[in-house]
């Protein structure tokens, strides 16, 4: 690759690396806005909120989507390409975390003044530990650190799984104890389900960064 061809394919994959950063602050900008929501004990705007960050991430989505095709048709070297290749494999994973983001809150404006202190108590948890993985993650990518990639898996199979399982049950419990709140049980079992799924694509990105970075699929262990 000639100066002014590497000079160029530097210089697009630092505006896709920083493109796909925004993304992943978007994220955590959505599930702070809910803690903050919850701090406040005021949740009115926060789906308006939530639907404004979704919109950049979509904007961006196409953004860094387009710069990918381009570099792809610039020759590359195999080390940048299999950094395009992975980062447009896995703006479908962002672009989906933004809308399960924008579920969640839009069911907590809904239903939080009526189920504040039973649905609360068993979201935010799930929500702190996805600010967690969403910050390494960030970390993972923008550093290449494995270390950090795994990190966010276990956070996910060993803490989010098992709140997400423990939350289901409770939902479950509530059908049955206070069937006049079914409305509510039903959407904290959704919410749930949004928060777990979440989770689970921010693990997919986290296997691609670890994947890059070794340059071969990893063996199906986060030693």
């Amino acid at each position: 690759m000639k100066e002014g061809e590497h000079a160029a394919a530097a210089a697009g994959t630092a505006l896709i690396t920083a493109r796909f950063l925004r993304m992943l602050s978007i994220i955590l900008e959505q599930l702070d806005a809910v803690r903050d929501a919850n701090d406040r004990a005021e949740f009115a705007g926060l789906a308006s909120r939530a639907r404004v960050l979704e919109r950049e991430t979509n904007a961006l989505e196409l953004e860094i989507e387009d710069a990918c095709l381009h570099a792809f048709a610039s020759g590359l070297e195999q080390e940048e390409l299999n950094f395009a290749l992975m980062v447009f494999r896995s703006l479908a994973n962002l672009e989906r975390v933004g809308d399960y983001a924008f579920s969640v809150a839009r069911d907590l404006e809904t239903f939080a003044p009526r189920a504040r202190s039973a649905t609360l108590q068993d979201v935010l948890p799930i929500i702190r530990l996805l600010s967690e993985m969403v910050e390494r993650l960030a970390y993972a990518f923008a550093e290449r650190d494995v270390a950090a990639a795994r990190q966010v898996m276990r956070l996910d199979f060993e803490q989010v799984d098992s709140l997400y399982e423990q939350m289901q049950r409770a939902s479950l419990t509530r059908l049955v104890e206070r069937p006049e709140d079914t409305e509510v049980a039903l959407t904290a079992g959704r919410i749930s389900r949004n928060l777990e799924r979440l989770g689970d694509h921010l693990v997919n990105v986290a296997e691609r960064v670890e994947t890059l970075v070794l340059g071969r699929r990893p063996r199906a262990q986060l030693s």
